[in-house]
């Protein structure tokens, strides 16, 4: 009896040191499996924000994600770990207490306990407080981050081998999705959703896509500068900006290839106002007046300059108005800060710009669009929410031309990238005006 007696106190204690061992590392799996979830799950922004501010949680987090490989290895490692010694214990102890019967109890048990306490509760908790808890796990993960690093280094190799006899090949340095085309997606999904407003999407991504354009194609092209004639008479040049709508127009000598200044209609002015005062007749004096004593040097930039490093360009040397050429130094156009401002928040017009209706997009009553030939693809992408190409050519009349491959006449009509364009109306060899209708209904 007393043997019984100590068997059964000693199958007892046995019990209950393995069912609290089991518990245990459930818990364990249940800090794995959540902080895989929230390092996973949480923005690099938001705690790049919170590290700002301090949090030493956040700055460790944001460490430990650069390598995601890594992360990713210690954790399933730990995790795997924990979980198969927690069903190697409980197989056992249901065996003791049930014989051959206890490996089925087990395996329900184990898989029961494991999906809701180790799996499916610390995921959802760690999945709406990403940020928050990957600060908190980040320091202990950071741990065994250390402590498996030998074995993850031999996994990852090992793993980078079975890959290579497929034919797969990794890049350890290389990120997964880009900045920037995980903040477009985010946008174009907001928008897609109703979250996020089409101006706002239009805007962000106008100034995100700035390092990526070129002066070309947003510049004025030279057959559209209003210039000034340095041989102009006095009386010629101060009418001429009288009924500009521009302030500044370079001034040419000769040849409108031969830019020589920029001439301001507020330097002009002054000078003409103190000529007209400081003499006893007004009209001689003006006659007194030289062009070339006013202007300013002109600014040239070459047309591959990016917009971003344009814009800063702008800034730093406090012009707004710069003339662009080519590697052969051949006139292309102008460009302003007002016009690399516009690409982000749209157009930009006051009281004294010259009415736009030739660049706006009217619904004509059979449901196309009339749009001017010279509108940037751009710019029709955003206004009517389209995806026509941009990459061969700036403007909707050079889409038409480089897919059509020639010169269309008026009347003609091509059909490309799921619209109708026919050409209504020309003038030399430029497109002024076409027609566009969707192939597919709105």
């Amino acid at each position: 009896m007393e043997s019984a007696s100590t068997f059964a106190t000693s199958l007892d204690g046995a019990f209950w040191i393995t069912a609290g061992a089991i518990l245990a590392l459930l818990v364990f799996s249940a800090f794995f499996s959540g902080s895989e979830t929230a390092l996973t799950a949480a923005s690099r922004g938001k705690l790049r924000a919170q590290a700002d501010k301090g949090s030493r949680g956040a700055e460790r987090a944001l460490q430990i994600t650069e390598d995601n490989e890594r992360l990713i290895g210690s954790v399933l490692l730990g995790n795997n770990l924990v979980n198969i010694l927690a069903t190697s214990l409980t197989t056992s102890l249901f065996t003791a207490l049930y014989g051959d019967s206890g490996v089925a109890i087990a395996t329900l048990v184990m898989t029961l306990l494991v999906l809701i306490f180790a799996e499916v509760l610390p995921k959802t908790y760690a999945i709406t407080n990403a940020e928050t808890a990957a600060s908190k796990v980040s320091a202990p993960i950071a741990f065994i981050i250390a402590i498996f690093a030998p074995i993850v280094s031999l996994v990852r190799l090992l793993v980078r081998g079975v890959l290579r006899v497929f034919g797969v090949k990794t890049d350890p340095d290389s990120q997964i999705l880009a900045v920037r085309e995980e903040i477009a997606g985010a946008l174009n999904l907001g928008h897609s959703e109703g979250v996020v407003e089409k101006e706002d999407r239009d805007r962000i991504l106008g100034a995100l896509d700035l390092g990526d354009r070129t002066v070309e194609e947003i510049m004025l092209h030279r057959s559209r500068i209003e210039m000034i004639s340095a041989a102009d008479t006095p009386k010629e040049i101060l009418a001429q900006c009288l009924t500009s709508s521009h302030t500044r127009l370079p001034v040419y000598d000769g040849d409108p290839e031969n830019i020589i200044g920029i001439l301001h209609a507020k330097d002009l002015f002054r000078a003409t106002y103190k000529l007209a005062t400081e003499g006893e007749a007004p009209a001689e004096a003006l006659a007194d007046f030289k062009i070339t004593d006013v202007m300013m040097a002109p600014y040239f930039i070459p047309d591959t300059t990016s917009l971003d490093e344009q814009m800063r360009q702008f800034l730093h040397i406090r012009t707004h108005f710069a003339l662009v050429v080519d590697e052969y130094g051949a006139l292309q156009g102008l460009i302003t800060l007002e016009d690399i401002l516009e690409e982000i928040v749209g157009e930009i017009t006051d009281e004294f710009d010259p009415a736009t209706a030739e660049h706006t997009v009217r619904r004509a009553e059979d449901g196309s669009f009339l749009v001017d030939g010279a509108m940037t693809i751009r710019d029709l992408n955003r206004s009517q929410d389209w995806s026509l190409p941009d990459e061969e050519a700036n403007t909707i009349a050079g889409l038409v031309i480089h897919e059509a491959q020639m010169i269309p006449t008026v009347g003609q009509v091509f059909s490309f990238h799921g619209f109708r364009f026919e050409v209504t109306a020309r003038k030399e060899n430029r497109l002024t005006r076409l027609k566009i209708r969707p192939l597919d209904p709105l």
